[in-house]
Order: C-alpha cells, then sequence, then structure tokens
C-alpha cells in the first residue's frame, strides 16, 4: 500500500536521524565502534547480572498504594526490556534472591510481571535477579488502566509508573542524566525528561484532553536527539540503547493536562492511517 511504502521510508528517515546525531556528535568514536563486538548473552548465566534491590522496589509498591488516584483502576505490574540488539527476552526466569530466601517470579509473555511482599526478604536486603547479564535489559514500571483503545495510553497512568520508577530506582542509567531522573521530585518539575517507550517504532503521539488536542513535536520523541544529539558513549549509556526510535516523553508535571489525558500512540508501521471520526477531535495524520 502506498501508505506502507510511506511510513517505511519515514521508519528510515527516523534512523538516519538517530545515527546521524550519534555520528556527528562522535565522528571519533565511529571506526572504533563499528571494530567493536558485544559479547553474546548468555541465557543461564547469572554471573553479572542486571538485578535490582526488592527493598526499593518494595518502596515503589509502596507509594504505588499511596498515589494510587493517579490511576485508580490500574494494576502494578513491572516490565523488562532490551537493551542490547543480542538480548534474548524468551522465556527469562526471574527470582527474588538472598542468603535464604529463594522466591521465582512468574514473566508472562509480555515481559511483564508483578512482586509479592516477602518480609524475610526485605530483611535479608534481597535482590531481584533476572537470568540476563548487566545492561543487557532494563526495567520499568507498568501501569495500564484496563478498557483503554487499542495504542492508547493514559497520563495519569504514566504519571504514576515514573513516580513509582523513580522509587523503586528501576532507571538503568549511570549518567548524570540517569541521577537527575532517579531524584525523589523529578516527575512533578513541569519538565521531565522520563523515557516512557511504545510497543514499536514510533511516527507520532497525541495528547487529547476534552477538546484540547495537540501533537508532540519530534523533540519529545526519540529521547529527543533532536534537539540534543548524543555522542557514542551517550547512547552506549543511555537504557534506550536500542529502542530510541520507540521512545517519547509525556507532561508529567504540567497539571493543566489532566490525569484523564488520553495519549494516542501512532506507529511507522501501521498499515493504514486511523479514521478522523473514530478518535476524539477527528485526530487524524
Amino acid at each position: 500500500m502506498k501508505l506502507s511504502r510511506f511510513a517505511s521510508t519515514a521508519t528510515q528517515l527516523v534512523m538516519s536521524l538517530i545515527c546521524g546525531t550519534v555520528h556527528a556528535a562522535d565522528p571519533q568514536q565511529k571506526t572504533a565502534a563499528a571494530a567493536t563486538e558485544l559479547p553474546a548473552v548468555e541465557a543461564r548465566a547469572l554471573r553479572d547480572p542486571v538485578e535490582k534491590s526488592y527493598r526499593k522496589i518494595v518502596r515503589g509498591m509502596d507509594l504505588f498504594e499511596q498515589r494510587h488516584s493517579l490511576a485508580p483502576n490500574a494494576p502494578l505490574r513491572f516490565k523488562l526490556l532490551p537493551r542490547r540488539r543480542d538480548t534474548d527476552m524468551r522465556n527469562i526466569e526471574l527470582a527474588v534472591v538472598s542468603d535464604n530466601v529463594t522466591i521465582p517470579v512468574p514473566v508472562a509473555a509480555d515481559n511483564t510481571f508483578a512482586l509479592e511482599r516477602s518480609q524475610r526478604a526485605l530483611d535479608e536486603d534481597a535482590l531481584v535477579i533476572p537470568d540476563r547479564k548487566t545492561r543487557s535489559m532494563t526495567w520499568r514500571t507498568d501501569i495500564r488502566t484496563p478498557g483503554l483503545p487499542p495504542d492508547t495510553r493514559r497520563l495519569g497512568d504514566l504519571r504514576l509508573e515514573c513516580l513509582v520508577g523513580i522509587e523503586a530506582d528501576l532507571v538503568s542509567d549511570p549518567s548524570f542524566i540517569g541521577r537527575l531522573v532517579r531524584a525523589r521530585g523529578y516527575c512533578d518539575q513541569r519538565e521531565v525528561s522520563y523515557l516512557f517507550f511504545a510497543d514499536r517504532p514510533l511516527w507520532s503521539v497525541t495528547l487529547i484532553a476534552g477538546s484540547r488536542r495537540i501533537v508532540l513535536p519530534i523533540d519529545q520523541l526519540y529521547a529527543g536527539i533532536s534537539r540534543n544529539p548524543m555522542t557514542r558513549s551517550e547512547l552506549d549509556s543511555c537504557d534506550c540503547e536500542i529502542l530510541i526510535d520507540r521512545t517519547y516523553y509525556a507532561p508529567l508535571g504540567d497539571r493543566s493536562w489532566p490525569d484523564d489525558t488520553l495519549i494516542y500512540l501512532e506507529y511507522m508501521d501501521d498499515s493504514v492511517a486511523p479514521a478522523a471520526s473514530s478518535l476524539p477531535n477527528g485526530r487524524s495524520r
């Protein structure tokens, strides 16, 4: 279809933008990066695992209960996302582990999971450990109000995702920006650079609240690289490394957008544009 060919071209343009900003920002590293091969990820290896603190995640669970009014109908889950192209995201095994405690954690097909509370695991400062190596994956909260249309998020859900994710220390980014994002109170600031991940490469993101409607500018997509190009080392440290074309920001601290604001995601590979009449206020491409 004509639209499909156009979307394919647009995808190539976005990827050119991503590659171009990285290479232009750090040209000396281009050759070295090409010559360096990443080590293969061993699916069962537990040496140097991509672990998280159980205590911190439970603190995030506590905050979810305290701020549940932001997303009153949504359950709390967590999600694992790849950081490397060779990361195998199938059949991940996850467990809460300490000296005397091992609690298996079921991981769903979409790589989401929920944690149970264990006082003994808290007392022993347990870790939440998947059978994948460090820097092979990143973590996020996954809070979704049931009953929303496909490819639609709700702003209150995202606000709570940010709050819980910061409290649980889930962002796997060692850079200065990563440390800034993990600061308490960050999600309530007017300008929040907390990355959200769509399911597929993004074409556009539209916010609708009543009669108010905006399409996010491109500098709110793709980790903002159109505004602030990344060097190769910055891209390597960002947990968006291979999912940068799926990332977007949301106006979390802008309270003029209510919690019930709907966020519509349109993807590069959508074969047919949604009918304008099917969306509030006649949204269309």
